[in-house]
């Protein structure tokens, strides 16, 4: 019997922040990466923080840096940074996407992990959830050091891609006539558009308009209440 799938993206989604954000500081803490990466990152944040720029604009800054600066960090220091970044942070998580993840588990879901940041943080996140196949960045390493090269960039950057390749891989016997997708902004509605039960979740307004047009289920979570179809 074929087995229904469940694709979660986790920055922003299941995680209440950002995988990324939350190793680069301590990176830049530890001198991985040099500070002048936040101090180019400081006029965007305080920007976003004040509503007059994108939350985006201050991500892409960060991540432009960490990919200028990431050739020849050793690997070791890279995963002990993570790890030790997100230790104790795995309950921080939004109760709809958490309950949800419990219920599909419960029902025999295989469930799917999705994020823009490394597969490496996403692989230690993850496992506190039961996730039976996580997707990342990965990054091409040297003799136990990065290079600056990005492994699987063109596949990460299109979910539609990873839906795609789930539903042909024959070895998980997929069903995708049952399958369920959850994110929160415009870039993952080419994931979204491909399963039967598409969750837009505290999504932005690219994805909000998307979702109100195509009549797909919108949930937000406020404070202590979860509001459905608004």
């Amino acid at each position: 019997m074929k087995r229904p799938v469940a694709f979660f993206d986790i920055d922003g989604t299941l995680f209440r922040w950002s995988l990324f954000l939350v190793y680069v500081d301590l990176m830049i803490e530890r001198g991985l990466l040099p500070e002048i990466i936040k101090e180019k990152a400081k006029p965007k944040y305080e920007r976003w923080l004040n509503r007059e720029g994108s939350y985006q604009d201050y991500l892409d800054v960060l991540v432009k840096g960490f990919n200028d600066y990431i050739a020849g960090v050793r690997v070791e220091d890279f995963y002990k940074a993570v790890k030790d970044s997100l230790a104790g942070r795995d309950k921080r998580v939004y109760r709809f996407t958490r309950d949800l993840i419990r219920e599909l588990k419960d029902e025999g879901y295989f469930l799917i992990a999705i994020t823009h940041s490394s597969k490496i943080a996403a692989d230690l996140f993850a496992e506190s959830y039961g996730f039976d196949k996580v997707y990342g960045l990965m990054f091409e390493i040297d003799e136990d050091v990065f290079t600056g090269q990005i492994l699987n960039k063109e596949l990460i950057f299109d979910k539609g891609k990873i839906v795609e390749r789930v539903f042909q891989d024959e070895s998980l016997n997929i069903d995708p006539e049952r399958s369920v997708a959850v994110g929160d902004t415009h870039s993952d509605i080419a994931m979204l558009e491909k399963v039967t039960r598409p969750i837009a979740f505290n999504p932005n307004k690219i994805l909000y308009l998307e979702a109100k047009k195509r009549g797909w289920e919108v949930v937000v979570e406020r404070k202590d209440v979860i509001y459905k179809n608004i």
